[in-house]
C-alpha cells in the first residue's frame, strides 16, 4: 500500500522528464530504479537505496549499468496459470539476492 504512495509521483516525474533531454549516467534511469525499488522492496529499504543511487548519479561517478539487487523468496505454493506475462526477470546474484531485469516485451 505504501509504495503505491511513492510510485505515483516517480511516474509523474517520468511523464514530465520525457520532454527534457536525458541527463541521467546510469542505465536504468533513476527514476525507473527508483519505481523498480519501490516496488520490490519495503518502503524504508527502497527510499535508501534511490537516495544512494541519486547521489552517485554525478560527474564523480562514471555511471553504466546498475541494476537493482532484490531479495526474493519463491512461494511455497505456485498456481500456473495458461496466460502467463512476464514483466521482469529474475537473474541470480548471491542466494536470495536477484537482479531485477525489465522485460522489453511488457
Amino acid at each position: 500500500m505504501w509504495n503505491k504512495l511513492f510510485i505515483a509521483p516517480i511516474k509523474g516525474y517520468q511523464y514530465f522528464s520525457k520532454m527534457l533531454p536525458a541527463s541521467c549516467r546510469y542505465y536504468p534511469t533513476c527514476s525507473e530504479y527508483a519505481k523498480w525499488q519501490f516496488e520490490f522492496n519495503r518502503v524504508d529499504k527502497a527510499f535508501t537505496q534511490t537516495t544512494l543511487r541519486i547521489l552517485r548519479c554525478n560527474q564523480l561517478f562514471a555511471g553504466g549499468i546498475d541494476y537493482p539487487i532484490i531479495k526474493y523468496q519463491a512461494p511455497k505454493m505456485m498456481e500456473l496459470s495458461i496466460d502467463i506475462e512476464v514483466k521482469y526477470w529474475l537473474v541470480p546474484q548471491k542466494k536470495p539476492y536477484f537482479y531485477l531485469l525489465k522485460n522489453f516485451n511488457h
